[in-house]
């Protein structure tokens, strides 16, 4: 069942640009906009993801999605050698850590960078959704790229409430999308089994 959910921009704003990193995380998001009259722009952009077959299961499951809602997707394509020297030096950190944030802050960055481009002052991303992520860390280097592209605003919203959850669950079943075991990166796979605390 859909959550009965009201969503306001910040900024009053009807088209945003939303970073998604995959269709599991993202599918209830992007619904919860459309329902509330708000048009995500979707930017598929995650240089992280390893190896590429993996990147390009995870593309076309959120590509099968904005087509079947009638939405816009665009794939930023994937630099995961570039990704490499960006995180270099940080290899041991742990989820959640200092590779995190360097993560975080390049797509970001190209987020806020479309959105600059397109004229679009909101942006935001489902990174957020996972329990895998931490909220502050990632709202943190939204707000380090949208002051890189003055006239943009990262859009800080809690995307775990308001029955999102159980529709992301109800969503996974019924597009039948596939559900990836960790969370992107080849330093994640070592650490898929761990459960971190919800935060």
């Amino acid at each position: 069942m859909k959550p009965r959910l009201h969503l306001e921009t910040p900024d009053g704003s009807r088209r945003i640009v939303l970073h998604t990193c995959c269709a599991p995380c993202s599918s209830a998001i992007i619904e919860a906009l459309a329902d509330n009259g708000i048009e995500p722009l979707i930017f598929y952009y995650n240089p992280n993801i390893y190896p590429r077959d993996e990147y390009l299961k995870r593309r076309d499951e959120c590509s099968r999605y904005a087509r079947s809602l009638g939405l816009e997707i665009i794939d930023g394509d994937y630099d995961h050698d570039s990704w490499r020297a960006g995180v270099a030096g940080l290899e041991q950190e742990p989820e959640r850590g200092a590779r995190c944030s360097v993560c975080f802050r390049m797509r970001l960055i190209r987020a806020a960078e479309l959105a600059a481009g397109r004229g679009i002052t909101l942006f935001a991303t489902t990174l957020s959704s996972s329990r895998w992520k931490n909220q502050a860390q990632i709202a943190e280097e939204g707000r380090t790229a949208a002051a890189l592209y003055p006239g943009t605003m990262f859009w800080d919203y809690n995307w775990r409430r308001g029955g999102l959850q159980e529709r992301r669950s109800e969503l996974i079943r019924q597009m039948n999308f596939y559900n990836q075991l960790y969370c992107g990166c080849e330093f994640s796979l070592g650490s898929r089994r761990d459960t971190p605390s919800d935060k």
